[in-house]
C-alpha cells in the first residue's frame, strides 16, 4: 500500500511540475507575441516621423526596462535576448542614423524636421534565442 501511495505521489508531483512549466512557457510566449506586435505592426507600412518618434521612445523604454547596457557613445549594446535597435535611412542626407542619435539629441528636433515626412519599415530581425524583436530598419520615402 505504501509503494502505491509513493508512486501515486511521484506521478502527481511530476504532472504538476510539467503543467507549471508549460503554463509558464505559454505565458512568456504570449508576452513576447504582445511585445513583438507593438513593433511588427509597422513592418512594410508607411508612417509619419511623429509615429517613428513614438516607436523610438518605445524601443528606448524597452531597452531601459530590460537593463540593456550602453557603450561609451551612449548607444545600446546588442545582446542575445531582448535588445532592440532601430536604424533610420534619411534620404535627404544619404546617411543611416541609429535611434540613439535622435533620442539623445532630442526627439523634438526630429519631429520638427521630419514629423510630417513619411517613412517605411523595410527590414525586421528577431533574436534567435528568444524570438523577440531585435532590429528595425526604416527608410525615408518622402523628401522633405
Amino acid at each position: 500500500m505504501k509503494k502505491i501511495l509513493i508512486l501515486f505521489s511521484i506521478v502527481i508531483i511530476s504532472i504538476s511540475i510539467i503543467w507549471f512549466n508549460y503554463a509558464q512557457y505559454k505565458s512568456e510566449y504570449k508576452e513576447i507575441q504582445k511585445s513583438n506586435l507593438e513593433f511588427e505592426k509597422y513592418y512594410q507600412k508607411e508612417i509619419y516621423g511623429t509615429d517613428l518618434t513614438t516607436l523610438i521612445n518605445k524601443a528606448v523604454d524597452e531597452n531601459t526596462r530590460n537593463k540593456v547596457e550602453k557603450n561609451e557613445s551612449n548607444e545600446f549594446i546588442e545582446n542575445e535576448e531582448d535588445s532592440i535597435k532601430i536604424e533610420i535611412m534619411i534620404t535627404d542626407t544619404g546617411n543611416v542614423y541609429k535611434m540613439e542619435n535622435f533620442y539623445n539629441g532630442g526627439t523634438g528636433k526630429f519631429v520638427q524636421y521630419y514629423g510630417t515626412i513619411k517613412f517605411k519599415c523595410t527590414k525586421i530581425e528577431y533574436h534567435k534565442k528568444t524570438k523577440k524583436i531585435k532590429y528595425l530598419y526604416f527608410e525615408q520615402i518622402q523628401e522633405k
